[in-house]
């Protein structure tokens, strides 16, 4: 698929998307929506992506919401389907194989919030705001924000960003656990693809069963997501890599993991 909004690379194993419409402030409509979900799709089935980065281009948004323009006077059953194709999206990258990271260059309004919640990690440059002010316009965050926000950071801290509309700057957002890292704006995408670089030297299946431990297991009761998890790590004995692993420790020398 050719894309017109976003750019896809990749480098050293770590697939970096950037969403590419800067004159917008990077800002989302059903078309965008749909090349990111091709491309994710995408680096899911390509053996040598091992994580995936997500940014904005320029310098001041990540994603800065949606293109209101674009919905302001669209039917019901085309805002169903953006909807929807959003959650779908949102939820691929969630339940992605490989790691993901937001590096969150500028403004992540909105969508953009929504997006950094599904990555796993939330990476942001001093100048980062975030918020979901979808109640000012009269609607509501539609792309998973009423969900994964509390999940992240707690229902009181949801609710008042939420139902206020408020935008929360980068120090904040690290205070209360919506982001991981803070570093400066000129060192934000050489840290995060240091940081990605970790993962590219791991075992990738046992990435993948730690990330469906976690994300799977976190809505079921202890003694499910406990018996998910013991299925989980029995899957890896069934690995190259985690023969290579246990060998290397006991040899005391450095694992070579080829992702088999």
């Amino acid at each position: 698929m050719e894309y017109k909004n976003i750019l896809l690379n990749i480098e050293e194993h770590t697939a970096i998307i950037t969403f590419n419409r800067p004159k917008v402030l990077n800002a989302m409509n059903y078309e965008v929506v749909t090349e990111i979900y091709d491309a994710v799709n995408f680096c899911a089935k390509n053996e040598d992506v091992r994580a995936l980065i997500f940014t904005g281009a320029g310098d001041k948004a990540f994603v800065a919401g949606a293109d209101i323009s674009q919905m302001q006077n669209a039917k019901l059953v085309d805002i169903l389907e953006m909807m929807e194709m959003g959650h779908k999206t949102m939820r691929l990258i969630e339940t992605l194989p490989k790691p993901s990271i937001a590096a969150v260059n500028g403004f992540a309004l909105g969508g953009g919030t929504e997006i950094s919640l599904a990555c796993d990690i939330r990476f942001a440059s001093e100048k980062a705001v975030f918020g979901q002010p979808e109640i000012l316009i009269g609607i509501i965050p539609g792309w998973g924000g009423t969900q994964r926000l509390s999940r992240l950071v707690g229902m009181g801290l949801a609710k008042e960003i939420i139902l206020t509309g408020a935008q929360i700057n980068a120090a904040r957002a690290y205070e209360i656990g919506l982001v991981n890292k803070i570093f400066p704006a000129d060192k934000l995408m050489e840290e995060t693809k240091k940081f990605a670089q970790k993962f590219a030297a791991l075992p990738a299946f046992a990435l993948k069963m730690a990330k469906n431990a976690m994300n799977y297991g976190f809505d079921m009761s202890l003694d499910n997501a406990s018996a998910l998890e013991i299925g989980a790590i029995a899957q890896c004995f069934a690995t190259e890599d985690q023969k290579e692993g246990m060998s290397a420790f006991l040899e005391k020398r450095k694992p070579n993991f080829k992702g088999r």
